[in-house]
């Protein structure tokens, strides 16, 4: 063959720019061929994302630790003054200085009546010091601000057991475990409870 002569099957075979010894582009979906300088770009994490997972995971442990991660989300109020007074809070609590800490969350939902965890957590501290109607009524405004709250419910669970509303108690913590379906406690207490109203209506 004549230097720079080539048949036209023998061209077909060679990629047409490029390295000479580049593989042929991917046809496989499962692998494409991108750029190595062009990351794919990833869905940002958000509290709707982590609610979708928490609902989809079957695992105990691994369902814990998304919970914490929502948590840790309504812990950050978007202020730093709110969470600094949060802190103070929480720190009060752990030392059952509970007047303290109402103080502190009596300012907390004056400034920022929009957050949610600010009103939870003065429901959990109404509910320490027995004042079971003022924390209902905490928990009930966590959930008109935050419906999918699973620790304001159940702490709404609780209190309604406590007061012998098994019916509203089970209703409750099945809204619990609609939202964090591996919630231990949750499964429990559904359990015993229709248990128990089923055994009554015998």
């Amino acid at each position: 063959m004549a230097a720079g002569t080539m048949s036209a099957s023998a061209q077909s075979k060679l990629p047409e720019r490029g390295d000479p010894l580049a593989p042929p582009p991917s046809t496989d979906p499962a692998f494409p061929t991108t750029p190595k300088d062009q990351a794919v770009p990833r869905a940002p994490v958000t509290l709707d994302s982590l609610f979708a997972d928490l609902k989809r995971e079957r695992n105990e442990k691994a369902a814990a630790r998304i919970a914490g991660r929502i948590q840790s989300r309504w812990d950050h109020s978007g202020s730093a003054s709110v969470d600094l007074m949060m802190g103070w809070a929480q720190k009060a609590m752990a030392e059952h200085k509970f007047d303290v800490a109402l103080d502190f969350l009596d300012q907390i939902v004056t400034l920022a009546p929009e957050y949610a965890e600010g009103w939870n957590r003065r429901a959990t501290v109404h509910f320490l010091m027995q004042s079971y109607a003022k924390s209902m009524a905490d928990i009930e405004h966590t959930l008109v601000l935050e419906p999918r709250h699973f620790g304001a419910m159940a702490g709404l669970a609780v209190i309604m057991e406590m007061r012998g509303r098994k019916q509203l108690a089970l209703e409750a913590w099945q809204k619990v475990l609609d939202v964090y379906p591996m919630m231990r406690n949750a499964q429990s207490r559904v359990t015993a409870l229709s248990e128990d109203l089923a055994g009554e209506a015998i």
